[in-house]
């Protein structure tokens, strides 16, 4: 089908323009948008529809957001269906969460939205020397994010709503001291036991499969003896990181660039400053604020009349008790160091300056500044390297930004071949073989992207062999690639893998002659024949295992301590079967009341945390939210 829309494009285009004027001239540009919108409903909340193309951008804006993040994340694990999952589950729980916050009238003010930002470590980089902040840089910065200032704002106001709407049922939830330490003392309570492993592999030498067997055995399992489909393929990558390398520099941009940045690039100024606090107590009254602030400008003039006092009147009446000793003396520090009011201030002041009030969420603040430390300037060949390594990125980034439009086009519209592409963008062609549509666990890079893959293994891809689109696989990269060699999936004749069958056969009569004689054994034991082959005892618990298998442990600490000594017999699946006696409970001892406070501060985060949750399950039912895409695993398991 493809084939034929390529061949028969200009008459396509000249179809679609007969069908597509009309519509806008009927319906106008915003219904045809609206048209196109949406796709497969994926999941609901309180009525309203979760789209497919909705999802997918938002998992998109995730990606990007945790790539600038962590640069060196493994892309395969963000284009996984767990993580695109958790990206649906996140976007119902937001809407939920909206939902309830919209019916509870549960709202953000300005002033708080304002604190929000300001404490924002991103944003407080982006303020210039003069306090003011960089509003070219914050809008760059968002729209790397596919966000305007407002978008993002509007977010932050939504998510600080929401908040509301849990924290209020989480900070309910404690738990008293006698109640954590009961709950404890049973999580780690001790039990001594004695175990015996009846191992499989101890059982093989007693299985001697026929070929009558093995014969059967292949027959009625052929689901496990599968050669997976494989393809031989070439592509081609477009990256920037890549690009880097071809950059050819040129002396007078270096030198341009050390002009305009070597005050930054040698390093952060610091100041040093002095202040005078006058704390304002929390539920102050209007007129107990009137009285600070009136003895606050009192002191103000007396320090502007003569600053030579500054320490003096800082010594005698500043409530900072980590400077008022040394005169309201806070030494050097950097941007970042002090809350934004102050910091605000200081890095306005010329050196010996006193401000004026400067009201922070600790109270009233004279500041003076004291001195500035600028690093001293570093020259042009010091920070060459630096330099270097800043334009080659910019230009590389210039440079793919320029191509990525010629590399989509070249390897749609000359879709036989990537040569064209390869050629007219001085870009190498490379091979690989055995490819599978599965990465195996822990691969990286380009071949084990997820929907690189799709695209190859799709039915149109193995038929004609064409060029896939061009894919993003990451930041700054594009890949388009082709089957070479299509190898289908077919299954193995038994010659192939006779030897495979038969260690397959052995493995499992091992293991069901092994849980027969643990079997056996138990009904023994507990009829009471002698036990002496269980071994000695050892005392175990959650905290101390030993080197218990986890089933086992489990078994033994949910055993039944009432009756004395108790049994329970643990199926190991292919390692075999084991048997446990619980002879004897003991008591968990004591811990200090260091540790024990620990504990209680644990188990009340947890008791807070399944509040909320459970809180939050309540909210999901009351607004009908339902996911309607399988998640990913479920289908497997529901087939075991």
């Amino acid at each position: 089908m493809f084939d034929s829309i390529r061949d028969h494009k200009k008459y396509l285009m000249g179809f679609l323009l007969i069908l597509i004027i009309p519509s806008f001239v009927l319906f106008g540009v915003e219904g045809y948008t609206r048209f196109s919108e949406g796709g497969e409903t994926v999941a609901t909340v309180d009525g309203k529809s979760i789209k497919r193309n909705e999802w997918e951008q938002a998992h998109r804006q995730e990606s990007q957001r945790l790539r600038e993040m962590m640069p060196t994340i493994d892309p395969a694990m963000l284009d996984s269906d767990e993580a695109r999952y958790g990206t649906l589950e996140r976007m119902v729980r937001e809407r939920v969460l909206a939902a309830a916050a919209q019916k509870l009238n549960l709202y953000t003010s300005d002033q708080r939205l304002a604190r929000e930002l300001q404490s924002n470590p991103t944003i407080a980089a982006m303020r210039r020397p003069d306090g003011s902040l960089d509003v070219e840089a914050y809008r760059q910065l968002l729209s790397r994010q596919g966000m305007t200032p407002e978008m993002f704002e509007a977010s932050v106001r939504a998510d600080l709503s929401q908040r509301q709407v849990l924290q209020s049922v989480q900070d309910s939830g404690f738990a008293g001291s006698a109640m954590a330490r009961m709950s404890l003392d049973a999580f780690f309570q001790k039990r001594q036991v004695r175990v015996k492993t009846f191992a499989a592999k101890d059982f093989a030498s007693r299985v001697a499969p026929s070929d009558a067997d093995i014969e059967a055995f292949y027959n009625q399992n052929q689901a496990l003896f599968q050669a997976t489909e494989q393809a031989d393929i070439e592509y081609l990558v477009l990256d920037a990181a890549a690009l880097e390398q071809s950059v050819k520099l040129n002396e007078a941009d270096l030198r341009a660039y050390y002009e305009q940045n070597a005050a930054q690039l040698s390093g952060a100024e610091e100041r040093r400053a002095s202040h005078i606090l006058l704390s304002v107590p929390q539920g102050a009254t209007p007129e107990q604020k009137a009285e600070i602030r009136k003895k606050a400008e009192e002191l103000l003039a007396k320090v502007k009349a003569d600053p030579s006092k500054f320490a003096e009147l800082a010594k005698a009446n500043s409530q900072d008790p980590g400077s008022a000793a040394n005169g309201g003396d806070l030494d050097f520090f950097g941007r970042g160091a002090m809350v934004p009011p102050f910091e605000q201030a200081v890095f306005s002041l010329k050196k010996g300056e006193i401000s004026n009030l400067v009201e922070s969420d600790f109270g009233l603040h004279i500041i003076q500044l004291t001195d500035i430390k600028a690093p001293p300037k570093r020259s042009f060949e010091e920070l060459r390297p630096q330099i270097e390594a800043a334009l080659r990125k910019q230009q590389a980034q210039q440079r793919y930004a320029e191509s990525a439009d010629t590399f989509t086009n070249l390897v749609y519209e000359q879709s036989d071949s990537l040569k064209p592409a390869a050629e007219r963008l001085n870009l190498t062609i490379q091979t690989a073989k055995g490819l599978h549509r599965v990465p195996a666990p822990g691969a990286q890079g380009v071949l084990s992207n997820r929907r690189l893959l799709e695209a190859l293994f799709a039915p149109e891809s193995t038929a004609s062999k064409r060029n896939t689109e061009a894919i993003d696989t990451g930041s700054n990269q594009l890949v388009s690639a082709r089957i070479v060699e299509y190898h289908p999936a077919r299954t193995l004749s038994l010659a192939e893998v006779r030897d495979d069958v038969r260690a397959r056969l052995v493995a499992q009569r091992a293991t069901e002659l092994a849980k027969q004689e643990g079997e056996k054994q138990l009904a023994a034991w507990k009829g009471g024949a002698d036990a002496a082959a269980l071994g000695a005892s050892v005392t175990v618990s959650r905290d101390a295992p030993l080197d218990l298998d986890p089933r086992v442990l489990d078994a033994a600490l949910s055993a039944d301590p009432k009756a004395l000594p108790a049994w329970a017999g643990v199926n190991l699946g292919e390692q075999g079967y084991a048997v446990v006696q619980v002879s004897q409970v003991l008591p968990r001892g004591e811990v200090s009341a260091q540790r024990l406070g620990q504990e209680v501060q644990q188990v009340s985060q947890w008791w807070s945390g399944a509040e909320g949750l459970a809180y939050y399950e309540t909210l999901k039912a009351r607004y009908k939210a339902s996911i309607k895409v399988p998640k990913p695993g479920a289908a497997t398991l529901a087939a075991r």
